[in-house]
């Protein structure tokens, strides 16, 4: 994947694009977003909604536009 040489040039960049002062906040967020996601997989586990099949949609077939009955 990535080394430790990479990683450090795109913290670097993220940095000077970002700012500095918006930084904290940026880390913030994603931290935030990071433990609702991680909150969500445990509820979904918990729950059994993994296992447990979608909403199914029944699909009804259309009539042909024409036929016998209907005209061109």
């Amino acid at each position: 994947m990535f080394g430790l040489s990479e990683l450090a040039i795109l913290l670097i960049v993220v940095i000077v694009l970002v700012g500095i002062r918006k930084l904290p906040g940026l880390a913030r967020s994603a931290g935030t977003s990071l433990r609702i996601l991680k909150s969500e997989a445990r509820a979904m586990k918990r729950d059994g909604a993994e296992a447990e099949p979608r909403a199914v949609y029944e699909v009804k077939p259309t009539p042909p536009e024409s036929g016998p009955d209907r005209p061109l």
